[in-house]
């Protein structure tokens, strides 16, 4: 065993004989599988990077105990500089996929390890299945695994209460017995599911009395008998190929429905057993939420900014950079990249101890949201408002390169004031896979609702503003004078 997990093992780790369909056919091994294995690939390109020589310091810390490095994603900060070092870990991870990989590996880290900073939330509730979550996020730091999550229910009828859906929808306990619980039913959005090693399966939408069988939180590997993975539609099979698709074809981490077929949890494996509030208090009362949205807050630093760097490429290869109102989108576009790098610094920065450990500002983190939220799809109508028609007049596919004749009128045809013709059509293949194709119309559709409807983010946001002070300045000046006061003046005025 090497001293930090490398592609090698992650690969290894997912021949598992998990179940995995994908347009009504068992995938079979999805490191093979044409719908999964690029994929699965850039996953296991994280690890390698972690893992080479001079990147272990960046990416990787040895926990308490252990002889063995893991990824700095499952480091506890307890100071601002720990928790900026961990930061510039994940954004090195990040800029690997461009910020496309919005369920890397330390998204779950990210909120598990801020679960385990409130242990005394789950404690509260139940020492016994405190002890077992405690357990195993140090299983899941000591072995550096990559987790998924489904913490949302099926949509279904929006009129009706989880627990009166129809029956066998969403997840619930069904039986239990001495060695654990038995769960059956769907949960969702399992994102990145097919190259995870573990699901982690929770509530992240509240519950209320009387829901007590749908009240749970678990985590099992994805090859546990019971578990069927329902993949969306891949992006990846319908590449055409990296040329034509350099972004899509490597870099679609996929969305999944998860039906667990009474699948049989053992009570080590069980955190949270028949209890509404606990499903609540796990993200909420701990600093989890806080945690796993910084996380997607660091990976949008480094979305953003490759967009921005798309946007001034584009307007390089058609030559419109100087003219005065491109200059201006420009320009606009550097300052929301600015803001979202700022916003980031400022939860930190701004940011409070919980017991041992460093938290992020949960008002500024739940600001960025809702106005990333927003940011994004104008970012993305910028850039195809620069592009005009140079994202649509490019050739069918690869294969026009093949023909001797089609190659020569592409190169008489596809002008740049920067760039080759064959350049050009590169870059410009790579614009339209990040902004227009069917996957970047799925991650716009993300950006806005990863977190949420706008509503909810916007409730989180009132939920922790400081309103005493702000109030209070309104407060005060109104304290500052009086009515019979302020009478008297005017007549004496007068």
């Amino acid at each position: 065993m090497s001293d930090c997990k490398t592609g090698a093992d992650h690969i290894k780790s997912l021949k598992d004989g998990r179940t995995v369909y994908i347009d009504g056919k068992l995938a079979g091994d999805v490191t093979k599988h044409p719908a999964f294995r690029n994929a699965v690939k850039a996953s296991a390109d994280l690890y390698d990077f972690q893992s080479r020589p001079e990147n272990l310091e960046l990416m990787t810390f040895r926990p308490n105990g252990s002889n063995r490095r893991v990824n700095r994603a499952w480091q506890m900060p307890r100071n601002l500089e720990e928790m900026v070092q961990r930061r510039k870990a994940l954004q090195a991870w990040s800029a690997l996929s461009g910020g496309f990989l919005g369920r890397s590996p330390d998204h779950l880290a990210s909120a598990l390890i801020g679960q385990r900073m409130g242990i005394e939330v789950f404690r509260k509730h139940s020492e016994e299945r405190a002890k077992a979550f405690e357990a195993y996020v140090d299983y899941a730091t000591q072995s550096d695994l990559f987790l998924t999550y489904v913490i949302i229910n099926p949509q279904a009828e929006r009129s009706k209460g989880w627990g009166e859906q129809a029956e066998d929808l969403v997840a619930r306990i069904v039986d239990e017995d001495s060695t654990g619980i038995t769960i059956r039913g769907a949960k969702m959005l399992g994102t990145s599911s097919i190259m995870a090693n573990e699901v982690f399966v929770a509530n992240l939408q509240p519950l209320k009395p009387g829901e007590e069988d749908l009240a749970f939180c678990c985590a099992l590997p994805m090859n546990t008998k019971g578990i069927r993975v329902l993949s969306r539609k891949s992006y990846e099979a319908h590449a055409v190929s990296m040329f034509d698709n350099p972004i899509s074809s490597r870099f679609d981490e996929n969305d999944a429905l998860i039906y667990f077929e009474d699948v049989k949890v053992p009570w080590d494996r069980v955190f949270i057993h028949r209890d509404t509030d606990a499903c609540r208090a796990q993200f909420h009362d701990t600093p989890g939420h806080a945690y796993q949205n910084y996380q997607a807050q660091i990976r949008l630093s480094v979305k953003i900014a490759f967009l921005v760097g798309l946007a001034r490429s584009i307007t390089e290869a058609i030559g419109t950079t100087k003219i005065p109102g491109v200059s201006e989108q420009l320009g606009m576009l550097a300052a929301q990249a600015g803001m979202v790098n700022a916003m980031l610094s400022g939860m930190e920065a701004s940011g409070e101890k919980r017991g041992d450990y460093w938290v992020p500002n949960k008002h500024f983190m739940y600001s960025a949201q809702v106005i990333s939220q927003d940011l994004y799809p104008k970012v993305i109508n910028t850039i195809r408002d620069l592009a005009g028609g140079a994202l649509i007049m490019l050739p069918s596919s690869i294969a026009d390169f093949g023909n001797p004749e089609l190659a020569a009128i592409i190169n008489k045809t596809q002008r740049s004031a920067t760039m080759d013709p064959e350049h050009k059509v590169k870059f410009m293949k790579a614009a339209w896979d990040a902004i227009g194709s069917e996957f970047g119309s799925r991650h716009t559709q993300y950006e806005m609702f990863y977190a949420g409807a706008r509503f909810v983010t916007c409730g989180h946001s009132m939920r922790t503003y400081d309103w005493n002070n702000a109030t209070g300045l309104v407060d005060r000046l109104l304290s500052s004078y009086d009515l019979k006061d302020e009478l008297k003046r005017v007549q004496a005025a007068n």
